[in-house]
């Protein structure tokens, strides 16, 4: 196994909020997938989850060495949960970015507070 990229961002809850009060869905279609949004909605208060989310991409953005840019998305780093932990999903320009890295997997760890979300991201290959 080799390390073909590494992310780590550390997001404030507060900034998710505020962004959310001000733009709404406006915001949350912008930058989640309809499965994202509706994982979050079904918490008790979804901002950390959705700030865990914001950090997961931003970390992944770093780890395939693009930030927002090269054709990479916001929306197609996508956050899954099926059983266990966190994965991500690569879609679109993020996916033919994860390929040309030669990248075979990601491991994705996401922590929250109440006011801070932090968010690490590794590429692997073989």
């Amino acid at each position: 196994m080799v390390i073909i990229g590494s992310g780590i961002d550390a997001t404030d809850v507060s900034r998710i909020e505020r962004l959310w009060k001000r733009y709404g869905e406006r915001f949350l279609a912008r930058i989640f997938t309809p499965g994202e949004v509706a994982y979050c909605q079904h918490r008790r208060n979804p901002v950390p989850h959705l700030a865990g989310r914001f950090a997961a991409k931003e970390a992944a953005m770093k780890a395939l060495g693009t930030g927002r840019s090269r054709g990479v998305l916001w929306r197609e780093i996508e956050v899954i949960r099926r059983s266990g932990p966190p994965q991500l999903e690569f879609h679109g320009g993020a996916a033919r970015r994860f390929a040309e890295l030669g990248a075979e997997s990601s491991h994705l760890t996401i922590t929250h507070s109440d006011a801070l979300a932090l968010a690490h991201v590794l590429l692997v290959g073989s």
